[in-house]
């Protein structure tokens, strides 16, 4: 029960709140720090061990979770010198990771049953399994599709339905392997790359809660809504403040 959090970014899309505090530490609900809320849900969940890929103000992360102890988890670390992207962090790590291990952002917040994601992976053989949400985007202008110089079809205002990545995967050594170590590399490519060799990915589809703390508007909606959905996102056993 091994998950790898990556807390490196700089978080530029989230300034000016990220300007002296790591994305991950920007506390919600005047209470938690995201990365708290996170490391207290793995440990409900049954995981042991986490290692924590930070740079950017790495040095306030370390002094925040320290080993993990307090978490009831085992924190290890590992420093980038240079930006390694969202999967090249994981090349360096290799003998340090088990056969099958979770990854994820450190600045989401979701109620995802995060030990389900590792057996169920574990269970479909594929190399990367995938946590997506149901996303509806509504295009607010009349959509056409043209060939030739002309119109061959036209939508007004169509509501488009996507299955987006939400940012935790389940992972195995195997899709990792053959990429060296100190590459920077995206999730992104790790999926081109899988499916162009026709080792396609699993599908885990989750509809409760989840929220990507991305953007100010979203920061500002996590910490307005935080106190009726704090008995959701914190385990029973974490001392919840009034």
């Amino acid at each position: 029960m091994h998950v790898v959090i990556m807390a490196g970014g700089l978080g530029t899309r989230l300034r000016p709140y990220t300007t002296a505090l790591p994305k991950p530490l920007v506390p919600i609900g005047d209470s938690y720090a995201i990365l708290e809320i996170v490391l207290h849900q793995l440990a409900f969940r049954g995981f042991t061990h986490a290692t924590l890929a930070i740079n950017h103000l790495g040095s306030l992360i370390r002094a925040f979770v320290g080993d993990g102890r307090r978490f009831g988890l085992r924190v290890d670390y590992t420093e980038e010198r240079l930006p390694l992207s969202t999967v090249g962090p994981l090349f360096g790590l290799r003998d340090r990771l088990p056969e099958h291990f979770l990854v994820m952002n450190g600045d989401i917040l979701t109620d995802l049953d995060y030990a389900d994601l590792l057996r169920t992976h574990m269970a479909a053989g594929a190399p990367v399994t995938v946590a997506t949400f149901r996303r509806t985007v509504k295009i607010d202008f009349g959509v056409l599709t043209s060939a030739d110089g002309r119109i061959v079809e036209f939508s007004e205002k169509p509501i488009l339905d996507y299955h987006v990545s939400m940012g935790v995967y389940g992972l195995s050594l195997k899709a990792i392997a053959g990429y060296p170590a100190g590459m920077s590399f995206g999730f992104d490519q790790l999926m081109v790359d899988l499916i162009r060799q026709g080792d396609h990915p699993a599908d885990y589809p989750f509809t409760g809660h989840w929220l990507d703390i991305g953007r100010p508007e979203d920061y500002d909606e996590a910490n307005r809504t935080f106190a009726d959905l704090r008995p959701l996102l914190l385990p029973a056993t974490v001392d919840v403040p009034a």
